[in-house]
């Protein structure tokens, strides 16, 4: 790490002390991240960070979302976990055509943690470093007007910029159909800037070239031109959210 960095990290868990809470138990790459998220800013920093602690600890007691608390929306199987991409980025795939507007939206929101988990999850080698991202597909293909979900896909971005800082690497959508470029005009205003910067709308060959190259074909499913087989979430075992 860079000095600045070390000395705004430092600022940073001493500004958190002040606000009641600690960083004992989080390394330098975690807060880091935060840190990022708030253009190195300590203080911003360090608010952000105990509002996540405060978060995590009410809305995820045990550590983690289990399986049968979302029963419901993992029946679908519209989310998909590949393995690691060329830079080593867990794949997460959305296929938007299997979703539909939740009914109960708490459900939705713990369904929202315990993917985002599982993804962030599945790329440690051995423990967490805190500086894991992943890598999404949003595939829109084949959707019609009862799959589009805004409410859903805005929970979503605001769940990973909130309490996700720094974990997307970058997002692709595929297939966006023209009744839907207005869901996304309004979908985007949620978004911060640096959200917007990831996400790579693909609209012609030239770009769906460039994303084969990026995640590469032996993570990338055949349906999207690669050579991998389609995994859904539920039948990925990882034994440290297993309980």
């Amino acid at each position: 790490m860079e000095n600045s960095q070390e000395i705004a990290v430092t600022q940073m868990r001493k500004s958190v002390e002040k606000l009641g809470s600690s960083t004992e138990s989080y390394g330098c790459t975690t807060l880091m991240r935060f840190l990022i998220a708030r253009s190195m800013d300590p203080e911003k920093a360090a608010k952000m960070f105990v509002q996540w602690q405060k978060w995590r600890a009410a809305f995820v007691p045990n550590g983690f979302i289990s399986d049968s608390e979302v029963q419901d929306e993992l029946e679908a199987r519209k989310i998909y976990l590949q393995s690691s991409t060329k830079e080593g980025y867990p794949l997460l795939i959305i296929k938007a055509s299997k979703h539909f507007p939740a009914k109960d939206h708490l459900q939705f929101k713990k369904f929202v943690v315990h993917l985002l988990d599982k993804t962030i999850a599945s790329s440690f080698r051995g423990r967490e470093i805190g500086n894991e991202k992943l890598i999404g597909i949003l595939d829109l293909q084949q959707i019609t007007y009862r799959n589009v979900d805004a409410r859903g896909l805005i929970t979503g971005f605001q769940f990973l910029q909130a309490y996700y800082p720094e974990r997307l690497a970058k997002l692709f959508i595929l297939d966006m159909p023209w009744f839907f470029v207005s869901v996304w005009k309004v979908v985007s205003r949620f978004l911060e800037k640096a959200t917007l910067q990831k996400i790579v709308i693909v609209t012609n060959e030239e770009e769906r070239k460039n994303f084969v190259k990026e995640i590469g074909e032996e993570s990338l499913p055949e349906v999207y031109g690669g050579e991998a087989k389609l995994v859904a979430l539920q039948d990925v075992i990882l034994p440290q959210l297993e309980g």
